[in-house]
This record gives C-alpha cells, sequence and structure tokens, in this order.
C-alpha cells in the first residue's frame, strides 16, 4: 500500500505517474533507449527520483526537462500529475522558439495526401541533399 506522500520512487513509476508516458513499459523502453536522462546522465529504470532533480526527456512529439517537486507511485488525474513536476525555464523558452520557428513540423504531410510523387520525391531529394 502507497500512501499519500511517497519516500522511494522507481524513475519508469515516477514518469508513467506524471502521464508522460501511457504505460510503464514504454517509460522502461524509453529510459532503456536513453531517452530519459536524470541530472544529464544515462540511468536504469529503477534509479530511485529523489526531490529536485532535473529530468531530461525526449520524445518524438516532445522535449522537455523538468525539476521534480513530488513522488508518486501512483497514477492520478491530469490535475494531480502536474503538481508532481515543474518545467525549468530553459524548457519553456526552447518550446516557445521551437513552435515559433516550426521546427517539429519539418517532415509532416497532410493526413490523406498520400505518397509523394515522382517530382515531389525529387524535389524532396534535391531539397534534403539526400
Amino acid at each position: 500500500m502507497a500512501n499519500e506522500i511517497d519516500t522511494k520512487c522507481r524513475l519508469d513509476k515516477w514518469l508513467w505517474a506524471a502521464r508522460f508516458f501511457k504505460t510503464r513499459s514504454l517509460a522502461t523502453a524509453a529510459i532503456e533507449t536513453g531517452k530519459v536522462h536524470v541530472d544529464g546522465d544515462r540511468v536504469k529504470p529503477a534509479k530511485e527520483v529523489k526531490v529536485d532533480q532535473v529530468i531530461h526527456i525526449r520524445n518524438r512529439d516532445f522535449e522537455i526537462e523538468v525539476s521534480v517537486q513530488a513522488l508518486s507511485n501512483i497514477r492520478k488525474g491530469a490535475p494531480e500529475a502536474a503538481l508532481l513536476y515543474t518545467e525549468t525555464p530553459a524548457s519553456i523558452a526552447k518550446r516557445e522558439n521551437a513552435k515559433l520557428t516550426g521546427e517539429n513540423d519539418f517532415a509532416q504531410r497532410d493526413r490523406g495526401a498520400g505518397r509523394p510523387t515522382k517530382r515531389q520525391l525529387r524535389d524532396i531529394k534535391k531539397f534534403t541533399g539526400i
């Protein structure tokens, strides 16, 4: 049974409880493939998370750096999960800059647009230099 205030928490459980990943297995896979760093170091899924540690999470959809504010082994609603961490100012600035420049939208195609034509493929290859 977990208390309201947890004293120990595994990294994969914390990432799941903080709602960065849908399942613990996805969180574990992200940690093992080096997409999650704690205080700048690669870690294992069983690493114990402590308050005030900085966790850098890189995913296909987002890149975020957060500071741990509280520990939890239980997944709760989004408002309670948001209380477990605060995003660092550098991360906020980086996300805002990426939003303005469209950095994350470089390879997206409209849904239903189908495969590129031969001419479009040539243009893509010419533009990217492949």
